[in-house]
């Protein structure tokens, strides 16, 4: 096992990350990146950081460590796909056990720089340490013209979906519990596996949003929270429809609830880091499904689930880092 040292391992992310742009004059290397943001068009700059904890947000036996340096990239970015924002660049601070050799460091790192190229996000600084558990602090940087909120939805909106829900949550069950079988080798199975060890923020979807969407949140703690969260931000009461729900997970999701013994519904609602984006508009969007409505709210629930034997309550529960 080989550890280098800090000056070493900082070249070697230098080398990794350095994507100089127009709007990248000065990137990683120097004592701090330079953004060219000024001009017509520039718009508004977007902000936004997260963290990804080892044994709170990953396990290494569970996931490959380029695997972890992408989801850990792409959570940050659906914040900005939720906003309607274009990124422009990105700053990362690695906090490393002492288990971390400088190979798991080059997977981690590759990961990582694949999910900037994606979404055209350079990194272009962070920092480096020493810790006794690995953390991954991503910060990203976007601009908008008009960046959308989680509070402007309106009664009368039609609530419309951008990718599947479901899935990510039907990959964590099968990798906790189902790798053994066989139907593991299904490509709708195998579609379920690739959401959650590869989630894609969904940025050109988040920008189709810029002009039509009221309001819009990106789907991180399950559909059934974070639709809770734009409805408690608009002051509104959102209506979801069940066949609509399974329509947007496909047959990925059937697959998986098969083999997992999950319900459906439950993995929609509850399953978390999907990244889908969930947005309030008053017309059609295009490239995304619609799965409920807006109404207004008075008292009572926020969310409400529309089903063959009527219209039910949504429990308003997802992950939560301090619930026991």
């Amino acid at each position: 096992m080989t550890i280098s040292s800090e000056l070493v391992r900082i070249a070697r992310l230098r080398t990794r990350f350095a994507r100089p742009s127009a709007c990248v004059p000065v990137a990683i290397g120097d004592d701090a990146a330079v953004l060219s943001l000024l001009g017509a068009g520039a718009g508004k700059l977007v902000w936004t950081v997260d963290v990804q904890v080892d044994r709170t947000h990953f396990r290494a036996n569970w996931v490959s460590w380029e695997d972890i340096g992408w989801r850990s990239f792409m959570a940050a970015a659906s914040d900005l796909a939720a906003m309607g924002a274009e990124p422009v660049a990105a700053l990362s601070s690695l906090v490393l056990a002492p288990s971390i050799d400088d190979e798991i460091l080059d997977a981690l790192t590759r990961g990582q720089a694949a999910a900037a190229d994606a979404i055209g996000a350079p990194i272009v600084g962070g920092n480096l340490s020493r810790g006794t558990e690995t953390s991954i602090t991503t910060t990203l940087i976007g601009r908008a013209e008009r960046p959308i909120l989680r509070s402007g939805a309106r009664a009368g909106d039609g609530l419309w979906l951008a990718g599947a829900i479901g899935l990510a949550g039907a990959g964590l069950a099968l990798v906790e519990e189902h790798m053994e079988d066989p139907r593991m080798q299904d490509d709708d199975t195998a579609a379920c596996l690739q959401a959650w060890r590869r989630p894609v923020a969904r940025i050109a979807e988040g920008r189709v949003l810029a002009g039509l969407a009221s309001a819009a949140i990106d789907i991180s703690d399950g559909l059934a929270r974070d639709a809770g969260h734009l409805a408690e931000a608009s002051g509104v009461r959102i209506v979801l429809d069940v066949a609509a729900l399974i329509a947007a997970g496909g047959e990925a999701l059937v697959a998986g609830s098969a083999v997992t013994g999950c319900d459906p519904v439950e993995l929609a609602l509850y399953g978390g880091e999907d990244y889908a984006l969930l947005a309030a508009s008053s017309e059609e969007v295009p490239g995304f499904l619609q799965i409920g409505r807006i109404e207004a709210h008075t008292q009572g629930p926020r969310v409400l689930l529309t089903t063959a034997r009527g219209t039910v309550p949504v429990e308003s529960r997802g992950y939560d880092h301090f619930e026991q």
